[in-house]
């Protein structure tokens, strides 16, 4: 017996283990040249590793959630097996031809009951679907194999598994009387994103002294202006949300708060601070929160923040983002939009020294020119890095960018 052991690549510089987020393959799979074998996430990026090799599977070098570090064994694969893999599709084909009434008797049937224009996966029985699918799948307790994909060579997309829950709860027994009692317990593996956001959020609250301070903003005539924009240009400029509004505002107020867009290094005491404004904007996903990287957003538009925070947030949720645009971001936004409640204490994305949080948009009395009127407000939160960012100047900093919002046709000026 020949053997090949596939060990953990590479994956970038200073990555030194990832960590074993969903296996594709298990013990005595055929497999083939450059099928996936496993998924791996490092810097909240999935990666998938595909064999050099065709044979078949003798052994798994690890359990799903485990660290595994570059150059541990993956897989381990009998390569003398690859002639068997190569000649079992053609099997059937040696298979009788069944008789000739038989055969009319199927042929009857199959014109009464048509099969079901389901599309399955082509990779032997194996569902295909995103890193991301796979990790809902299992925290929904969904098994793969029982859910057709609508997708490209029936690929699993995350529509299917809505589709396949309804299913299941139509499905399900009356629920319980509204005041039974319930018991029994549930564990749930915190791994993947999940626990490398854990071990995040951890370490930043656990490291950086935080404070938090909440501003209000009149935002009516920046949605007064938004909506004009949106109504003038139609489709034939992205549609402008309020985010991209907000970014604006932020790069126009950076230069003169440089010690905001800054990353600080706790372990030499070196506070760098970035000419460019890469911003990171938190984005919720199936697998948890992530932050794709807006970049250089000092030499952008609003329309063109507009559209690659789309592409950016839309990469996210599938999975596909990369592991540079994961990485890099020099100050955070954070938004749960018309969840956004009155105030929030954001967690920093260390090693930044800021973040902004933004509230829902709310219409409420407020005093103007000595009388009431009916007023736009949103509360900015944003938290800093108490170490080198001081009460004053954080307050100063929001307040410029407040300046921006409430007078919106600053944006476009220099």
């Amino acid at each position: 017996m020949a053997t090949h052991a596939i060990k953990v690549p590479d994956l970038g510089e200073g990555i030194a283990e990832v960590e074993l987020v969903a296996w594709r393959v298990q013990p005595g799979d055929t497999v083939a040249e450059d099928q996936v074998l496993a998924d791996v996430m490092t810097d909240k990026a999935t990666v998938e590793i595909p064999s050099p090799v065709a044979g078949r599977v003798l052994a798994l070098g690890g359990e799903v959630g485990q660290q595994l570090a570059v150059g541990a064994e993956l897989v381990r694969i009998d390569v003398e097996a690859q002639g068997e893999a190569v000649q079992a599709p053609a099997a059937p084909a040696r298979a009788p031809a069944p008789a000739p009434a038989a055969a009319a008797a199927a042929a009857a049937a199959a014109a009464v009951t048509p099969a079901p224009a389901v599309r399955t996966s082509p990779s032997a029985g194996k569902p295909l679907a995103a890193p991301a699918v796979r990790h809902r799948a299992a925290v929904l307790g969904i098994d793969l194999q029982q859910v057709p994909g609508s997708g490209a060579d029936g690929r699993i997309l995350h529509e299917d598994l809505d589709a396949w829950l309804l299913r299941r709860q139509g499905a399900q027994a009356p629920s319980p009387p509204r005041y039974a009692e319930r018991d029994g317990e549930e564990v749930v593996p915190v791994t993947g994103v999940r626990r490398r956001i854990a071990q995040r959020m951890q370490d930043a609250t656990r490291r950086i002294p935080h404070f938090t301070y909440v501003e209000e903003v009149d935002v009516t005539e920046l949605e007064l202006l938004r909506a004009r924009l949106n109504e003038r240009w139609g489709s034939e400029r992205p549609h402008l949300t309020l985010l991209p509004l907000l970014v604006r505002a932020i790069v126009l107020a950076v230069p003169r708060f440089p010690q905001i867009n800054a990353r600080f290094d706790d372990e030499t005491g070196v506070l760098t601070r970035h000419g460019a404004v890469h911003v990171g904007i938190a984005t919720q996903t199936a697998v948890g929160l992530m932050v794709p990287v807006l970049r250089h957003a000092e030499a952008r538009d609003p329309w063109s923040s507009a559209t690659e925070i789309a592409r950016l947030a839309e990469a996210a949720r599938a999975g596909r983002a990369t592991r540079d645009e994961l990485s890099g971001s020099t100050l955070t936004i954070t938004s749960l939009g018309a969840l956004g409640g009155i105030a929030s204490t954001p967690i920093i994305n260390a090693p930044e020294v800021a973040i902004v949080g933004v509230n829902r948009i709310v219409q409420r009395p407020v005093m103007q020119g000595g009388a009431v009127a009916a007023r736009r407000m949103m509360n900015l939160s944003s938290s800093f890095d108490h170490r080198v960012v001081d009460g004053q100047l954080a307050a100063e900093f929001v307040q410029a960018v407040r300046a921006s919002l409430e007078c919106p046709a600053l944006l476009f000026v220099e």
